[in-house]
């Protein structure tokens, strides 16, 4: 049963629900780039996840988003977690170095039988430099971001690294992509405590044409809602638009 202030929490969720959705539907309006859904064969996972992604350079920078969507958790029904990024990169010259500034944010919702709540992911703003590299061709890159992280009511000062890479081989059959973010953030795992955490999702797409992609990721965490190394693969399809 759900209390009061869970009733309250979950009108909020639904609120925030219908914003990023419509979000979603204004980025296929205008410039999605892609969506994908995955399956998640991690041991006890077995859910569906959504990706919709975007990236978009212009003449002062680039902006990126995603929106991650969990379907049916545990016992819950639908939508059990909406998480999302936005990352805003701003120069205005030519060099490979560009400010940048973040924001990381979701929420989410669990049932075990008749037990069942809410619950909120920290906020999380970001600001520093990032550097850039990508071939001629444009047929493999790298960005690294070292940035400041301010964790709502957790962290006032912590900070994080990022990579992000790509490579296209075989005449752009075979795409290698993903990122590894490693920043400090405390987690209590019984009367233990870790301070630093990692995650990567590196992803293997073969390309059956220009839209269609099969493939999938590999989840990788250190200490991230699990105490040590976990790993969690999936298999998905992807569609660029």
């Amino acid at each position: 049963m759900f209390t009061f202030a869970q009733n309250q929490f979950i009108k909020i969720m639904r609120k925030r629900i219908i914003i990023i959705i419509a979000i979603i539907a204004s980025v296929f309006i205008s410039n999605a780039q892609n969506i994908q859904l995955h399956y998640d064969m991690g041991k006890d996972r077995g859910y569906l996840t959504s990706t919709v992604e975007m990236f978009k350079p212009d003449n002062y920078g680039s902006t990126f988003f995603f929106v991650d969507m969990d379907y049916g958790v545990g016992d819950a029904k639908g939508v059990s977690l909406a998480y999302w990024e936005i990352a805003r990169a701003i120069k205005f010259w030519d060099a490979p170095v560009a400010f940048h500034v973040e924001y990381n944010g979701g929420f989410g919702r669990w049932q075990s039988g008749e037990f069942s709540g809410a619950y909120e992911i920290e906020d999380a703003w970001l600001a520093g430099l990032e550097y850039s590299l990508d071939a001629e061709d444009y047929s493999k890159g790298f960005t690294i971001q070292a940035l400041y992280k301010y964790i709502r009511g957790k962290h006032d000062m912590s900070f994080q690294l990022t990579g992000v890479w790509y490579v296209n081989m075989l005449n752009e059959k075979i795409s290698f992509t993903g990122y590894a973010d490693f920043w400090r953030e405390n987690f209590f795992y019984g009367e233990e405590k870790t301070k630093y955490v990692l995650q990567a999702e590196p992803q293997l797409w073969y390309n059956f044409s220009k839209n269609i992609a099969l493939g999938g990721e590999v989840e990788v965490d250190y200490n991230f809602l699990n105490k040590g190394w976990k790993f969690f693969p999936t298999i998905g399809t992807k569609v660029t638009f």
